[in-house]
């Protein structure tokens, strides 16, 4: 008995545009639009530093903890902690330690935008 010749289908992709479209919808749906906030850094110049009448406010920053002239403060107790040493205006120094994260540099930097009067520099060890 012979065979009957083979034939082609054709493919159609109709089914594969519904799944496809199923599956943006799904994670289109699934998806969490967050809003990323934005910290202003500007680079120092290159020159000799103006005199400042402004005492400066050392804050260490490390791993584990955060100092502020050399007094322990935990993040959320900051602004309480710098209350007493802003005159009108102030400046924070910020030394960071080698094994801090850039996340927890960027929650400190945005704890202290939020204290009025108070400029902040950033030292990068070499």
């Amino acid at each position: 008995m012979p065979r009957a010749p083979f034939r082609r289908r054709k493919l159609s992709l109709t089914s594969l545009i519904d799944v496809i479209f199923l599956l943006l919808l799904f994670f289109m749906l699934s998806s969490t639009f967050s809003q990323f906030s934005e910290v202003d850094l500007a680079t120092a110049g290159t020159g000799q530093g103006a005199a400042s009448e402004v005492r400066p406010i050392f804050v260490q920053l490390r791993a584990d903890t955060l100092r502020v002239n050399a007094r322990d403060v935990t993040l959320d107790g900051l602004a309480e902690a710098f209350k007493p040493l802003i005159d009108g205006e102030a400046r924070a120094l910020v030394h960071t330690g080698a094994k801090v994260s850039a996340q927890r540099l960027t929650d400190l930097l945005l704890a202290l935008r939020g204290i009025a009067g108070l400029s902040v520099q950033v030292l990068v060890p070499s």
